[in-house]
């Protein structure tokens, strides 16, 4: 069906990729002052933004290019390289997940005070110790179960103090990390969708939270004011929409054939690494275990498709498929907000649209029963 292109294509897209503008990946909710219940920008005004359509014709054609170079005689090639660099972690890839997972645990355990992110805070110690526990259950097969369901109920303790809608931001990838225990162990009939789960679970919350720099750019001016350099020169209002189109779009190709996904997951593994450095140990940590997964998927030499193969195989259903999870997930995020906080009296002129906290010391959204976040909002 498709031609074989010409092995300077492979640098060609590699350049693409890696020239969108993506440095600033640290998640804004650790680092900037907001209000979750802030209504969003008007979708009639975010699809004005002619960048967010630049960054997504790039993008696309990205992926139809290595579509194109898979399924040719390169195709091959350019896999078995990949297959070659990560042999050694392939070969014992459920090790370094399960120790990676582990680490991260310990890692917020040290920390202390917080859920399962830097902003989901919590004044009880014992937190911490549920999730220490969980890092002591994955060293052993029988107990790795058991260090799934506590990651769940760690997510369902955070409910207690934050909204429902700000904890979806951590619901796909902490479903995802606990089905990768929970499968582990289990017949190989269950055990082969391990990584799969992980896979969807950082996927859908890359997509998810992405749509941040669409619904709140004003939540990164703080960023991009105090370190100006992560934006290339661009101005930010060109820079934050094709940020988030690059997120967005590199979350859907985990989703898609091999190569593409490889190359995706590599992509986003090189932008996040390069955050550590402006933004430093809260970063890393905040951000270990999607790192962790990113290096999995890149190093997964499984071929297989298991949802919807012949779907995929033409490099013209791309940009069908896109489209439509765009508007899944648009919809969803701005739907789910106007229910949960209701912003009628701003559509109607009543008040403004304020996105961030009068309160610099507790910048994490509205008051919660336990004193945690600033004080609500006018």
């Amino acid at each position: 069906m498709f031609k074989a292109m010409r092995p300077g294509l492979g640098l060609l897209i590699g350049a693409l990729c890696l020239g969108l503008p993506l440095a600033a990946e640290a998640h804004v909710k650790w680092f900037a002052p907001y209000i979750v219940d802030a209504p969003p920008m008007r979708l009639g005004l975010m699809v004005q933004n002619q960048w967010m359509w630049i960054a997504f014709g790039l993008t696309l054609a990205f992926f139809i290019a290595t579509r194109f170079v898979e399924v040719s005689r390169f195709g091959d090639l350019v896999q078995g390289g990949l297959d070659r660099v990560t042999n050694p972690l392939w070969a014992r890839l459920d090790d370094y997940v399960r120790a990676l997972i582990a680490a991260f645990f310990v890692a917020i355990f040290s920390v202390g005070g917080v859920y399962l992110t830097p902003d989901l805070k919590t004044p009880a110690e014992w937190v911490s110790w549920i999730q220490l526990l969980i890092a002591a259950g994955i060293f052993s097969r029988r107990t790795m179960p058991l260090s799934g369901i506590g990651i769940i109920v760690l997510w369902l303790l955070a409910l207690l103090d934050y909204d429902l809608f700000h904890l979806l931001d951590y619901l796909a990838l902490g479903v995802g990390v606990a089905a990768y225990l929970i499968l582990e162990p289990m017949p190989e009939k269950y055990r082969s969708h391990r990584f799969e789960a992980l896979r969807w679970g950082l996927a859908i919350a890359l997509m998810w939270s992405s749509l941040e720099k669409f619904a709140y750019p004003e939540w990164f001016y703080p960023l991009v004011d105090e370190k100006p350099f992560l934006t290339f020169g661009l101005p930010r209002d060109v820079f934050i929409p094709m940020a988030g189109v690059a997120e967005f779009t590199m979350g859907f190709g985990l989703l898609w054939t091999p190569l593409i996904r490889r190359l995706s997951a590599i992509t986003l593994l090189l932008i996040f690494t390069a955050a550590v450095w402006p933004f430093g140990r809260i970063e890393i940590i905040g951000h270990g275990l999607i790192m962790a997964i990113l290096l999995a998927v890149g190093s997964d030499h499984c071929r297989v498709d298991r949802l919807g193969p012949k779907f995929k195989l033409p490099a013209y259903n791309i940009p069908a498929a896109l489209a439509l999870v765009v508007v899944v997930f648009v919809s969803g995020y701005w739907t789910l907000h106007d229910v949960f906080y209701n912003y009628d009296d701003y559509a109607r002129g009543v008040i403004d649209r304020a996105t961030h906290s009068h309160n610099p010391e507790n910048p994490h959204g509205p008051k919660s029963d336990t004193g945690i976040g600033a004080p609500p909002t006018k």
